[in-house]
């Protein structure tokens, strides 16, 4: 039997709701700063999602939507620099306390730590906005539980394609199968699933909608002893909460 070795966590919407609170809104800043009359609403940036990465976003944007819109003559420069500074102002939310965890997030990280679980961060986000997270809300040590943390643009292809859970488990030297990913997207599983390692989603109001069918399990968040989850797909018994016990069975179960 297989045994579970390392949690694989995703960041946004899955460590914490970012999207409609946090990068939106940063987004919709560094518009206005430089005087684009563009406005990233709840619906429009749930549609933007589905092209993984911020710059990435951009980019689409621009060419879907942004009409009409002088581009400039270098472009890719252009967007670098305005996804800077949408970094800036999503990093002073952090700062403020204004993001965060989702339930259960905390909790089940101190007790995977408990258990001698390794932790790893596999995301598109940039580490910049990973380190902000996690030190604004697990504490400034929190970057030392963490065995890799494979963000932005450390693999060419961003998710669906597998290259950052390929290049999280070479670090780890682990084999996808001893490892669990906790996703909340569509993306983010496919991703994960052509690399081999199961997968457990949370989603949020952004991607409840989605296709899951290849998860192990999809609920709408991790649970507290007092908050308990909702099932969506899969068994996960009488447990009213994810923990280190039921990711094991996921696994064995498998």
């Amino acid at each position: 039997m297989t045994q579970l070795k390392a949690l694989l966590w995703d960041v946004d919407g899955t460590l914490a709701d970012t999207e409609e609170h946090g990068h939106r809104v940063a987004f919709n800043q560094a518009f206005a700063e430089i005087g684009l009359e563009w406005h990233w609403d709840v619906q429009l940036y749930g549609e933007l999602l589905q092209v993984t990465g911020g710059k990435e976003r951009i980019q689409f944007f621009i060419d879907h939507y942004a009409t009409p819109f002088i581009k400039p003559k270098d472009l890719k420069d252009f967007i670098a620099k305005l996804h800077q500074r949408k970094t800036h102002f999503y990093l002073e939310r952090l700062q403020q306390g204004q993001i965060p965890l989702r339930c259960g997030v905390q909790r089940l990280i101190q007790e995977a730590r408990a258990a001698g679980l390794r932790l790893a961060i596999v995301t598109t986000t940039t580490p910049e906005n990973v380190s902000y997270l996690l030190a604004a809300t697990l504490g400034a040590e929190a970057l030392q539980w963490f065995d890799c943390i494979a963000a932005g643009d450390i693999v060419p292809k961003k998710k669906p394609a597998p290259d950052i859970y390929t290049y999280a488990l070479a670090q780890l030297k682990l084999q996808p199968e001893e490892c669990l990913a906790l996703e909340d997207s569509d993306n983010g599983l496919k991703s994960a699933h052509a690399a081999g390692v199961p997968t457990l989603v949370t989603v949020n109001e952004y991607t409840k909608t989605q296709d899951f069918s290849q998860a192990l399990l999809v609920l709408d968040h991790l649970g507290e002893p007092d908050q308990g989850i909702t099932v969506l797909q899969g068994e996960a018994g009488v447990r009213q909460y994810v923990d280190v016990p039921l990711l094991r069975q996921l696994l064995a179960n498998r």
